[in-house]
């Protein structure tokens, strides 16, 4: 296995774009709980429909890295079937190492739904039960960035977590996806405990904790310390995003979009990885939280998760070009 120097560990799928146009939007009062729904029993007109190959949280933030300079690979299961294919020409096209993409003859990749409607989207998921196991003699990466997993998958998180303590000068990134917020803090306590970097929005955040009321950015903080987490970053939307290293804590605003977001896919991996790999260049907490929303930004000007990805030197233009109240602040 060739040595890298960010190593993203999550499932890889395909995602098809169906931008719908006969939907309607209907929320509760006073919540952010929405539906979408559509006739039931019908023929649903759609605008158009795109595939797109070689992404989910892990692979986005794998080409994200590679794109601001950093020598990246994905720990992942696909199939050898033509969405395999198409996920591996993707990401090698990216310039990831591939040693550690494993193909598998009867299982097939995952292929996932995006139902797109009003710059907002409705992921339908499927994600197969690959035989996980991590390889036994991995080189050391600066940083591993671990993210979405299907459920079932409780030994193999175990298999990280002895990996990372054997090797504590790795750089451990988690971002969690919807299993592993599931699992619990009990089960993965091994895991929050070894994180160097943390990020989750503000909503995971407040489940993560247990809290069933809308709490304070500083008490979801302490919260998030006390599993372990030595720094952490809680986004919040269009309100910006938050960061503590347990001593210090700071705040950015979002950064203004260029234009209406076309599709909001990919938004959260952009804003976590950029920080990710901002740590991994060895700029500081604060540094990769002025980063991070620009790649945000970008991306949800186009279709999917790695389209506006951007690369070193553009995302430093626009940091430069960057309004006078965008900057980070104590907190």
């Amino acid at each position: 296995m060739k040595r890298v120097d960010f190593l993203a560990i999550g499932d890889t799928v395909v995602d098809e774009f169906v931008e719908l146009e006969d939907a309607s939007v209907h929320c509760e009062v006073d919540t952010e709980r929405c539906m979408i729904s559509m006739r039931w029993g019908d023929k649903i007109p759609f605008k158009s429909a795109e595939l797109v190959a070689g992404v989910g949280n892990g692979a986005n933030a794998a080409v994200s890295a590679a794109r601001l300079g950093i020598k990246s690979a994905i720990l992942t299961n696909i199939g050898r079937d033509r969405d395999g294919d198409e996920a591996l020409a993707a990401l090698k096209k990216e310039g990831l190492a591939m040693d550690y993409v494993k193909r598998h003859k009867d299982i097939p990749t995952n292929h996932h739904y995006v139902l797109s409607f009003d710059s907002e989207r409705t992921i339908l998921v499927k994600h197969e039960a690959y035989p996980y196991e991590f390889p036994k003699n991995l080189p050391p990466p600066k940083t591993i960035y671990l993210t979405s997993l299907r459920q079932g998958t409780e030994a193999y998180h175990e298999q990280i977590a002895d990996y990372l303590e054997k090797h504590p000068d790795i750089y451990f990134v988690f971002q969690p996806g919807t299993f592993q917020l599931k699992l619990g803090t009990e089960k993965l306590s091994r895991i929050y405990k070894r994180a160097n970097l943390f990020v989750v929005n503000k909503e995971e955040a407040e489940r993560i904790l247990s809290h069933d009321q809308v709490q304070e950015i500083k008490t979801l903080f302490g919260g998030l310390h006390g599993l372990g987490v030595k720094s952490a970053i809680i986004t919040d939307g269009r309100n910006g995003a938050y960061a503590s290293d347990g001593s210090s804590m700071w705040f950015v605003p979002m950064y203004p979009d260029a234009r209406a977001p076309k599709e909001r896919t990919g938004a959260g991996d952009a804003f976590a990885s950029t920080a990710a790999a901002a740590l991994t260049l060895g700029k500081s907490l604060s540094e990769a939280l002025l980063w991070a929303p620009i790649n945000s930004m970008s991306v949800v000007q186009d279709i999917g998760a790695q389209r506006g990805l951007l690369y070193r030197e553009d995302l430093l233009n626009y940091l430069s070009k960057a309004p006078a109240e965008y900057h980070v602040r104590p907190f």
